[in-house]
């Protein structure tokens, strides 16, 4: 039987890797199947409550203790600070934590110190949380510097984007509409005790999420997991031009591949390149490939290969299309990995908007005269967003900008979208811009 105690000590693992660079993703992948449900569920919601514990953990140890020590513990504070918030007593938290210090050769030593700091948390936690409020980084459980950003770019709405970011994100869906309308597979969803509303142009979003196999027709392709502002991608592209036509399509920085499958199923006669610099996320395409049929693997060629050097991969032959998910802070989707904003540094976006300018820069001598190139990313911060596409603007004088949302804000009325894509529900931050190659 799995006990508490090794839950902590399983999350608390994972939250020290976080704080020495690594994706909790990937450290959740490396816990026990048995342990696994149990301690993700744990360890996101010490992410999203990492500033208070560090805070709080301040007060009752001024000097770090060694990092085991300190993930434990603070560990410990993040998932009871809030009294009933937490997904145990607080009393219990405190005793199984002390417990899981007492199992583990690197914390046993230090497990009275453990008790003698949960202790006295549990005598005076209103006055220790009362002195953290005042810091920005325990008020909203992102970094300072964070906090400073948002501010300083959206005044208006800084508060409702850090608290949007403390919720757990909906699952939504996208139907394949070629097999069943929205209404239809809604039905489906609902005789299987399943509500779901309807969010933009073809997707669901659950009451709650479940297992994919729990998923109707999941695993023959007759839907996929994909955010509400993800799945405005794929239609934009070729917005108002014939769906039926021929299109070469480039998806470039493709994985995990959900807006690869998105193009096949928009435009029915489409080959699209699907491109990812690392071998084993192309992996993930191609399991995606295969999970919507063998008409979706005959119209995509998915290649391991830097995107910004197509020398390395190009064929020569110009695209009509080309899709650019561009790398980026994925700081509009910190509700889905809560650890991103405790991994990200504050020179970041800016190194990476380098990197979004020499795809950008690299891709477009690639596109037709005419053609189409969506730039996105899953970003709110603007220098991902805006800059980058006006600096590209003023560079390359036969590019204009079309139509298309810019920047998606999670708890704000979308602008710019599609009549269709305008319900979508609650979404991640999302950037989009559509650029047209001029014909001279």
């Amino acid at each position: 039987m799995v006990t508490l105690s090794q839950q902590l000590q399983a999350t608390a693992a994972a939250v020290q890797a976080v704080r020495a660079g690594r994706s909790l993703t990937a450290e959740l992948a490396r816990v026990s199947p048995e342990l696994r449900p149990g301690v993700q569920a744990l360890a996101f919601q010490v992410m999203r409550q990492w500033g208070r514990a560090m805070a709080l953990r301040e007060r009752l140890a001024s000097k770090a203790p060694p990092p085991a020590v300190d993930a434990l513990l603070c560990t410990a504070l993040a998932l009871g600070w809030q009294g009933d918030g937490a997904p145990y007593p607080v009393h219990t938290l405190v005793n199984q934590a002390v417990e899981a210090a007492r199992q583990q050769k690197q914390t046993q030593a230090q497990s009275g110190f453990i008790n003698a700091c949960l202790r006295r948390f549990l005598r005076e936690r209103e006055a220790l949380v009362a002195d953290t409020d005042s810091d920005p980084q325990a008020r909203w459980n992102h970094p300072r510097w964070w906090v400073a950003r948002v501010q300083d770019e959206y005044p208006e709405d800084w508060q409702k984007l850090l608290d949007m970011a403390q919720q757990p994100a909906p699952m939504s869906l996208r139907v394949d509409t070629r097999l069943h309308s929205v209404a239809e597979y809604q039905a489906q969803l609902l005789d299987m005790g399943l509500a779901a509303k309807p969010v933009g142009a073809s997707g669901l979003q659950l009451e709650r999420a479940v297992p994919v196999n729990q998923l109707p027709g999941f695993e023959l392709g007759h839907v996929s997991v994909q955010d509400a502002a993800a799945q405005v991608a794929a239609p934009l592209l070729l917005q108002g031009l014939k769906a039926e036509c021929a299109w070469r399509i480039l998806d470039a920085c493709a994985a995990p591949g959900g807006k690869t499958g998105h193009l096949l199923a928009c435009y029915p006669n489409a080959q699209v390149l699907a491109l990812d610099v690392d071998a084993l996320r192309c992996q993930r395409i191609e399991d995606n490939l295969q999970r919507l049929g063998s008409q979706a693997q005959a119209r995509a060629q998915v290649r391991s290969a830097d995107a910004a050097q197509p020398a390395q991969w190009w064929d020569g032959v110009a695209f009509d299309a080309i899709l650019l998910d561009a790398p980026c802070t994925a700081s509009g989707i910190v509700r889905r990995h809560p650890d991103v904003r405790w991994l990200r540094r504050p020179g970041d976006s800016a190194q990476l908007a380098q990197t979004q300018a020499q795809l950008l820069k690299a891709l477009w001598p690639l596109l037709k005269p005419g053609g189409r190139l969506l730039y996105c990313t899953c970003s709110v911060f603007r220098s991902e967003g805006d800059e980058t596409v006006q600096a590209f603007l003023q560079r390359n004088t036969d590019a204009r900008m079309l139509p298309s949302p810019r920047h998606l804000i999670p708890g704000k009325i979308p602008m710019g979208l599609p009549v269709e894509h305008n319900a979508l529900g609650e979404h991640d931050g999302f950037y989009y811009a559509l650029l047209e190659k001029i014909r001279d």
